[in-house]
């Protein structure tokens, strides 16, 4: 993303105004899809603000980061599954005067198991970091970038959001949610300087599939892509405008195959995918 342009003093009018850098903020940024995508901004020049439950993570991913692309990088340690961490980041960034021009929302878990066999509290928790806290800070931050008619927003969904997902039913409702509120949020902010994106990956080569439970499933079975051409199509796709990003030719293709079969039938389908 390019910088906004600060106002040159009178006294500097035959100069060109400096350019702030762009500050991105991450969820989920000590591993995987979120690790990759705040590298990729820092080699953009982006200063950067990282968000996870792993401060230890997160501190040695900032000092790497700095060192190597010369930005700042700010850490905020944050647990997304309770309800007041949106706000809390938002405003520890306002009294360090920090400007939030992107906003990458990564931070998602998932479960693999039957609805009644993965306990209410998992799931609870799983709907307030998958939707509840990325609604939240889409809304904190975005009036900003809406006012200075600059700014974008990355929202992380998955594949699971193109159909019902047994044994993973809430993980594939969170997702349709995402894509959902960001295919309409990209058509609300059309035309106002401010990009916003879905990138929705398919089976990916993170810590994600280990804590789902979802590694012996038949979907990541049949192969998995690295997070880094995923992390490098969700960036790149947001940089051209994209609304919807999928990574991938297969996950394409099965992503809008669904939207032409049965309902009942790509439920039976998903769910012995995820068996």
């Amino acid at each position: 993303m390019t910088g906004n342009e600060g106002t040159a003093p009178a006294a500097d009018k035959g100069r060109v105004p400096r350019r702030r850098r762009d500050t991105v903020l991450v969820t989920g940024a000590s591993s995987g899809i979120g690790l990759e995508l705040a590298r990729l901004f820092a080699a953009d020049g982006s200063d950067l603000v990282l968000v996870a439950r792993s401060e230890e993570s997160l501190r040695k991913l900032a000092t790497g980061l700095t060192a190597k692309y010369k930005v700042q990088a700010h850490v905020l340690p944050a647990d997304l599954s309770q309800p007041e961490s949106a706000e809390q980041i938002a405003r520890t960034l306002t009294r360090q005067g920090v400007q939030v021009d992107v906003l990458v929302n990564n931070a998602g878990f998932g479960a693999h198991d039957q609805v009644a066999g993965i306990g209410a509290q998992r799931q609870a928790d799983m709907i307030e970091v998958n939707v509840t806290a990325l609604t939240r800070l889409t809304a904190l931050f975005l009036p900003g970038m809406l006012e200075r008619r600059h700014g974008a927003v990355l929202n992380v969904a998955s594949t699971a959001a193109f159909q019902p997902g047994p044994n993973q039913a809430a993980y594939c409702a969170t997702k349709a949610y995402v894509l959902s509120f960001t295919e309409a949020l990209a058509e609300e902010v059309r035309g106002t300087g401010v990009r916003v994106s879905c990138l929705a990956p398919g089976a990916t080569g993170t810590r994600f599939p280990a804590q789902a439970g979802m590694t012996g499933t038949r979907a990541f079975r049949l192969g998995v892509m690295d997070a880094r051409p995923v992390a490098k199509a969700g960036h790149d796709g947001l940089l051209r405008g994209k609304t919807l990003i999928i990574p991938g030719a297969l996950n394409r293709v099965m992503a809008f195959s669904v939207r032409l079969s049965p309902r009942g039938l790509v439920a039976r389908v998903a769910g012995y995918m995820m068996a």
